[in-house]
């Protein structure tokens, strides 16, 4: 990290509030780390650090201790922590079939968790937000005695608008133009704003942040659901686009001529031919059949040999090749990462998939992108949506722990 500019050796004005901030993002994502190992990723001196320091146990949002023992021989150097206990947000996860609400503590921990099921049944506003309203409030009164909420994040299966949590488009339940966020913050009444994202965007910077991902600053994340949603991240930072749309995979074009209907209208879309009712119709599963564990009932009966969910599978991972294909001749990233339910279809059909882009990408290309299953599972998009809610504690500390 470069220097910051200062005033008799201490950084000073906005300079000190972006050193805070960023001092404090280290201990968040990193964990505890010594005072000098902070002073060296600073480029400050010891000095400086320990007058940030200070000021974030203060504040309540580290705390110091020594070290364990390590044999060598002078003064260990203090380590500093997040005060998990004493600061968290509350982290909500909106999918087509299931609402998570989880406390998460400074640091990234998950403290506690609600899981309550969605019904597929259209635009439901109104139960959504009653649901995770009393699901927040529950993990917010059994929190510890004299823990601060700082920040509430939320993942919604959708198109948002950037700043105000409406939900633009939401294809498969029918949301447009949704108050999503504002309605939520009235009804938790925290007197804290919901800021809201995109799940994959946010399943995206989860796992660049704390995932398979840490350290590659070219990454595509495909997030499977009901339908597949996309996240990249280009040079360390989220491709947004220009309004905060960008970076919808799911809805590249792949087989426009005889392309299954998707929900957005068109047909082909790469979430139309790899999506849940297309790898469930291929393996001729019922029509009423649904749900993750549907998903995974046939990647494993395809690993047992049942031949229909076999070919399924090489259908479904042909398709997701060519979308593969297409993000890595655009995109050229270090990594690409399946995650969702697409998890478990990449692990069944990756031979179809990387059969695919040997034929399909630019060797220059191929030969650097890696293929990966997220490491942080289901909550990789509950994670993102924990990172949305200390945003703000993060760009000033000290200002939004005193508010």
């Amino acid at each position: 990290m470069p220097k910051s500019p200062t005033v008799d050796g201490q950084p000073s004005g906005d300079s000190r509030r972006r050193s805070l901030g960023a001092l404090l993002r280290r201990v968040h994502l990193g964990g505890p780390v010594s005072r000098a190992g902070l002073a060296e990723w600073l480029g400050v001196n010891r000095s400086t650090v320990l007058a940030l320091t200070s000021e974030l146990v203060a504040a309540g949002l580290v705390r110091e201790g020594f070290p364990e023992l390590t044999g060598r021989a002078g003064r260990p150097s203090l380590v500093v922590r997040p005060a998990s206990d004493r600061v968290y947000v509350l982290a909500f996860d909106i999918a087509v079939d299931r609402l998570v609400a989880a406390r998460v503590g400074l640091g990234g921990e998950i403290q506690d968790r609600r899981e309550a099921h969605r019904a597929r049944a259209g635009v439901d506003l109104e139960t959504v937000v009653g649901v995770l309203a009393d699901l927040g409030r529950q993990l917010h009164r059994s929190a510890a005695e004299g823990a601060v909420c700082v920040g509430v994040g939320a993942s919604y299966c959708g198109m948002i608008r950037p700043g105000d949590g409406m939900v633009r488009f939401g294809p498969d339940l029918g949301w447009v133009d949704q108050a999503f966020g504002a309605e939520l913050e009235r009804r938790l009444d925290l007197g804290l704003p919901v800021l809201v994202g995109n799940e994959a965007h946010l399943g995206a910077l989860a796992e660049h942040q704390r995932g398979v991902g840490v350290g590659v600053r070219n990454l595509v994340y495909l997030h499977g659901d009901v339908g597949v949603g996309g996240g990249i991240i280009v040079g360390g930072e989220l491709l947004g686009g220009d309004g905060g749309y960008g970076s919808e995979v799911g809805h590249m074009l792949v087989n426009p001529y005889d392309g299954r209907p998707c929900g957005c209208g068109s047909r082909g879309c790469l979430e139309a031919e790899v999506g849940e009712r297309a790898l469930l119709d291929a393996a001729g599963r019922p029509a009423d059949l649904i749900g993750r564990d549907a998903v995974r009932e046939v990647v494993e009966a395809a690993g047992r040999g049942e031949p229909a969910a076999r070919d399924a599978l090489r259908t479904v991972g042909d398709w997701l090749g060519i979308g593969v294909a297409n993000v890595i001749n655009l995109f050229n990233p270090g990594m690409v990462v399946f995650g969702g339910v697409l998890r478990e279809v990449y692990r069944g059909a990756a031979p179809h998939v990387q059969r695919r882009i040997a034929a399909n990408v630019l060797p220059v290309s191929r030969t650097r992108a890696q293929l990966r299953v997220c490491a942080l599972g289901d909550d990789a998009t509950l994670v993102g949506a924990a990172e949305l809610g200390f945003a703000r504690l993060l760009a000033d500390p000290l200002g939004v722990r005193a508010g």
